[in-house]
């Protein structure tokens, strides 16, 4: 059984399945993700963007719905049809719960993407550890933080490393899409989830208008994650005369034929970091929801461009900051001021460097493979 309600952990999911078929071909996946698990083989029990939601307040809103999920996925972890692995990716809050049932049921776990114990929660790793036989860490500081408990957490690489891949070149790109390879281009990423474009998209859009009027032939490319549907996005849009054009292909390909990106927090900047295109990123959430976040995080930055560079490479805008005219400003300045321009492309190429070698699906799929077999087991019973 394979869980994620994630987009992210949806690719990562369908990559890490390829890799595992290819190394052992016996093996089958069913279980909760989306388009790409599909894809590649899974059978899908439950769509994963039934449960993507993010905050505190959202989550409640949307309890009845991740409940009757857990139900069914817990009652096939106990009944006939057990798996013999649990594979969890990313998704923490319901699938380290799912992982306790898994471990009473006494199948292994592997979880793929660790929490982010270093940013809020960090006692969440003695949870961990009690319920996750084996955890594949994708940041390289990330092991440190389990040391001394009892779980084989590996660092693994990064997922992103082994798909960043920029297939059409940028002319190529946007004459297919009817754009003058010549005008700027701005890409406005607004995110995976419902919640996250409700609270977003306004903004982005906002500022997207303030920039077109400093320069009126800017064009917009907005990518539509796989969980998202065009027509939440067409509605809005329908109110406005933006030149945006809603887009299906490679994030890569798209974020390389942008000059600059607006960038919503979380995964999708270091897909962009990769490609080396500059950005800014915003997050806004749920009043109640920023206010307990505020207290509990403990990091400096949020974008995982900058965590991972590890110091802030490009700006970040975090609710009350995040209005349409500093947004604005910040792209004008990235499409105008060369050194400006540099200095961040600089920054990126740092980001390329730290983020290591391609391989992680591979190296995934073979702690998969030996679990699901019963080659590698803990010492400890739970």
């Amino acid at each position: 059984m394979i869980v994620t309600g994630e987009a992210s952990g949806d690719l990562h999911g369908g990559n890490l399945i390829r890799a595992a078929r290819k190394l052992d071909p016996d093996l089958s996946f069913f279980g909760v993700g989306g388009r790409c698990m599909a894809e590649a083989g899974c059978e899908i029990l439950i769509p994963g963007e039934e449960l993507s939601v993010m905050g505190l307040v959202e989550v409640i809103g949307h309890f009845p719905v991740i409940y009757r999920a857990f139900q069914r996925l817990k009652g096939i972890l106990h009944g006939t049809g057990r798996p013999d692995l649990l594979i969890t990716i990313d998704f923490p809050d319901f699938n380290l719960r799912l992982a306790k049932e898994a471990k009473k049921a006494g199948i292994p776990v592997l979880h793929y993407v660790s929490p982010q114990v270093w940013a809020w929660r960090r006692g969440r790793v003695k949870k961990i550890a009690r319920v996750v036989d084996r955890l594949a860490a994708i940041l390289p500081f990330e092991p440190d933080y389990y040391r001394g408990e009892d779980i084989e957490v590996e660092y693994v690489g990064n997922p992103l490393v082994d798909e960043a891949e920029v297939v059409v070149g940028r002319d190529d790109f946007l004459r297919r899409l009817g754009i003058d390879p010549s005008d700027p281009v701005v890409g406005l990423f607004p995110g995976s989830r419902r919640n996250e474009v409700r609270f977003i998209l306004e903004t982005i859009l906002d500022a997207a208008e303030a920039i077109l009027q400093a320069k009126p032939r800017t064009r917009f490319l907005l990518p539509v994650a796989s969980s998202l549907s065009d027509a939440l996005f067409e509605a809005k849009l329908a109110e406005r005369s933006l030149p945006v054009t809603l887009i299906h292909d490679s994030l890569y390909d798209t974020a390389n034929a942008c000059d600059a990106v607006l960038c919503v927090s979380g995964t999708v900047t270091l897909q962009t970091a990769l490609v080396g295109t500059p950005m800014a990123i915003l997050y806004k959430m749920a009043p109640l929801t920023y206010a307990i976040g505020r207290r509990l995080v403990k990091v400096e930055n949020v974008g995982l461009a900058n965590i991972v560079a590890g110091k802030r490479v490009v700006k970040e805008f975090i609710q009350e900051e995040a209005t349409p005219a500093a947004l604005a400003a910040e792209i004008l300045q990235i499409l105008d001021d060369g050194d400006y321009n540099a200095k961040i492309r600089r920054g990126l190429a740092l980001i390329q460097e730290k983020i290591g070698a391609p391989g992680c699906s591979e190296r995934v799929a073979t702690m998969a493979s030996e679990m699901s077999r019963g080659l590698v087991r803990r010492k400890r019973s739970s």
